[in-house]
């Protein structure tokens, strides 16, 4: 796998400019989670021991600010939020919503903080830290617009920074690993049918 991680280092510097750092060391990857309240998922923490990219939309764990890199690391909670309180947004599993917004908002922070944690990998495009496996599909998080972007890391990096004739070097994979509250499907069928359409149960994914 880590020829596969070369391979995309590569066009990341070459193709794209991108500027990168040597990689994190193990002892650095823990002080970061522990720092941050994550687990870093084993393709994640394995790219990130070969090279930290640093430029453009990276997140820089290094050297970044930490307030800022906390930020990052909390824009998916925001984002809902923002929704519930100004566009109505509520999904009929998170049980009825409550008549006040501190209430609604109570609701859905404890729901995000039991979840697996979002982390940046690209701008809005973020990885969720469990399982702490490899294989763990990519989002586009904007708000509670949430969509796949890579069935995993490799597949997420071919999608974003390789041409199309790149991108057929490696097949990609035919499923994609549901993630416990962070279902795709779930969000994206909320604001397709009207709330006495949908009854919140989960949808398979492709």
């Amino acid at each position: 796998m880590s020829s596969q991680w070369l391979t995309i280092i590569d066009v990341l510097k070459q193709e794209h400019g991108i500027e990168c750092d040597a990689g994190l060391s193990e002892a650095e990857i823990l002080g970061f989670e522990n720092e941050f309240g994550i687990h870093f998922p084993e393709d994640l923490r394995s790219f990130l021991r070969l090279a930290l990219p640093v430029s453009d939309r990276f997140p820089d764990w290094r050297n970044g600010d930490r307030d800022e890199l906390r930020s990052w690391i909390e824009l998916p909670l925001e984002g809902i939020l923002f929704d519930v309180e100004h566009n109505g947004f509520w999904l009929p599993g998170w049980g009825k919503r409550p008549e006040t917004m501190f209430d609604a908002r109570r609701i859905v922070s404890q729901l995000v903080a039991n979840a697996p944690k979002l982390i940046p990998v690209y701008g809005h495009r973020m990885i969720p830290d469990r399982p702490v496996l490899a294989g763990n599909p990519v989002f586009s998080v904007h708000q509670t617009d949430i969509i796949y972007y890579g069935c995993d890391l490799r597949d997420y990096f071919i999608h974003e920074f390789f041409s199309n004739s790149q991108s057929g070097v490696w097949p990609i994979a035919d499923s994609v690993r549901l993630i416990e509250f962070w279902d795709v499907e779930f969000f994206a069928t909320r604001w397709k049918l009207p709330p006495s359409t949908y009854d919140g149960s989960p949808k398979t994914t492709r």
